[in-house]
């Protein structure tokens, strides 16, 4: 095997084949040190500790891995109905070869099987028996894909479990939900789950909660908005919204395997400077505010804003206003109004209130994940969020606001190369450090789309099988401009990663507005 650098605390393992990639991923349960493993076609990726093991120890102990040759395990059969009306159908067939009869009848009769998961919560990477499905991805992907769209890519068939973008093609629809969170497992295609395909009977129809077996089609959002509050209960109220608005806290790490990232917080400097100024636990929920918005609070309270900065003002009942400093704690009584103002720095306030905020958890975390649709909804005007009883300490009135960008400045940030910076020419790895990056305004908590004069030129053509990516990772599409991810990436993906940022530079690279111009730097290995 080969083992790979994807970041400074992850490890990419090569392997032989799919069935090598999945045993080693079994063998590598409890290793000390390993916090999650994703595995991909050819490949599994390894996050780890910096604090429990290093990057050389762990990779002596994966190399020594002896792969099991037992049977792996079952995880039982789903049988999923399909209608073959895809658009791609016809023109997959050509790619492949065959007429779109004989198509359709050899992925009914192939033995499928969950290889992985990827991609988006229940998003499962199924395999089959039959050499035929080798096909490649579309050149251009589709920005909207519909849920419940059957696809191939590669070697391998999936079923778009909520609308989203994607590259696959589309051969069928099917009406089932492939994702619910109340169900155990949430993931119809997970790992290990053989899948028969069967022509549904009946003539499609309009997905919904109730023809999805219940599950809410977007994947598992919660509404914001709790049941009726207690005459007098403390909570926040979004008087006007902002570009994005959310509810974050730590996020919801350890369910890579069900194709579900950790999400959470984009800046947590932030998170944690903004509890502790209100006296709050580290990981109390939170909200994350991209651009200006008011809020109104409801009850008597401490509030406080970290991350960017900006004109805040609080607003009494009464309609006097005063200012807000960044970072301090200040009290609130029933009516007071916040005004965040466009960050002048940065780009995402964080605000915490004491007590936190204390909205319905998805599996285990508070956190709004954008891609996947898990956690509640992006607030908007009319909103009312309940402010939780956290354990509380004394509240901390000398955190201070950090020095963050504003657009036209140029900032530095640390990287690994690795894990597919060989795919690129010895140019195109000089571009990635030699040239300044700019900040494109579509950029969103999924990743930061760059723009450089010179496009990071490859020196490997063709598709990359699907492997994991860490939040941080540099991934670059066929046009050479660099995607920089952030908390609510795909686990998996298909385009090269070049590098991927240090730790210690993820949450300056989550205030970065758009026109901020970047340079990175590799880092020095000791």
């Amino acid at each position: 095997m080969r083992i790979l650098t994807a970041s400074d605390g992850a490890l990419l393992v090569e392997a032989d084949d799919l069935e090598q990639a999945m045993r080693l991923n079994l063998a590598w349960d409890g290793v000390p040190g390993v916090v999650e493993r994703i595995p991909g076609a050819r490949t599994v990726l390894v996050r780890y500790d910096p604090l429990r093991t290093t990057a050389a120890a762990l990779a002596g102990v994966l190399a020594a891995t002896e792969v099991d040759a037992a049977e792996l395990p079952d995880a039982g059969e789903v049988e999923v109905p399909v209608r073959y009306d895809g658009e791609d159908l016809d023109e997959t067939a050509t790619l492949l070869g065959v007429s779109a009869e004989e198509l359709v009848a050899r992925h009914l009769a192939a033995d499928w099987r969950v290889a992985f998961s990827g991609f988006a919560p229940g998003f499962g990477y199924a395999v089959s028996d039959d050499a035929l499905f080798d096909v490649p991805r579309r050149s251009s992907p589709r920005t909207r894909v519909p849920a419940g769209s059957v696809a191939l890519a590669g070697a391998f068939s999936g079923v778009y479990p909520r609308e989203s973008p994607g590259g696959w093609q589309l051969i069928g629809r099917t009406d089932l939900a492939m994702w619910d969170i109340d169900r155990d497992p949430p993931a119809l295609f997970a790992p290990g789950r053989r899948v028969r395909f069967v022509r549904a009977e009946r003539a499609a129809v309009v997905a919904s909660a109730e023809s999805a077996g219940g599950a809410d089609p977007r994947g598992g959002e919660a509404s914001a908005t709790q049941g009726p509050r207690a005459p007098g209960a403390p909570a926040v109220e979004v008087v006007r919204s902002s570009l994005q608005l959310l509810v974050q806290d730590e996020g919801r790490a350890g369910y890579a395997a069900l194709g579900v990232s950790a999400s959470g917080i984009a800046d947590r400097v932030a998170l944690r400077d903004a509890n502790r100024a209100v006296g709050n636990p580290s990981a109390a929920a939170v909200l994350e505010c991209v651009g200006g918005a008011v809020l109104r609070f409801h009850g008597a309270g401490v509030a406080a804003v970290a991350g960017a900065t900006g004109v805040l003002t609080l607003t009494d009942a009464a309609g006097v206003p005063r200012d807000i400093a960044p970072g301090a704690p200040f009290a609130t009584v029933d009516g007071d109004e916040l005004t965040l103002g466009h960050p002048e720095r940065g780009l995402r306030f964080v605000i915490a209130v004491r007590g936190g905020i204390d909205v319905a958890p998805a599996l285990g975390s508070r956190a709004s994940d954008t891609l996947a649709g898990l956690g509640p909804r992006p607030l908007a005007a009319g909103d009312v969020v309940p402010i939780g009883t956290a354990p509380v300490t004394s509240v901390d009135p000398v955190v201070l606001p950090r020095d963050l960008p504003a657009p036209g400045d140029t900032v530095a940030l640390e990287i690994t190369l690795g894990p597919r910076d060989d795919w690129f020419t010895a140019a195109g790895v000089a571009a990635l450090t030699g040239q300044e990056w700019t900040v494109t305004p579509r950029s969103d908590r999924v990743g930061i789309r760059l723009h450089g004069e010179v496009p990071l030129e490859r020196a490997v053509g063709g598709e990359l099988p699907s492997e994991g990516a860490v939040t941080g990772a540099i991934q670059v599409p066929p046009d050479g401009q660099p995607v920089l991810f952030l908390p609510d990436h795909p686990l998996t993906g298909g385009y090269p990663i070049i590098g991927a940022l240090t730790d210690r530079s993820l949450d300056l690279a989550a205030q970065l507005p758009p026109g901020v111009h970047v340079r990175f730097i590799v880092k020095e290995t000791p």
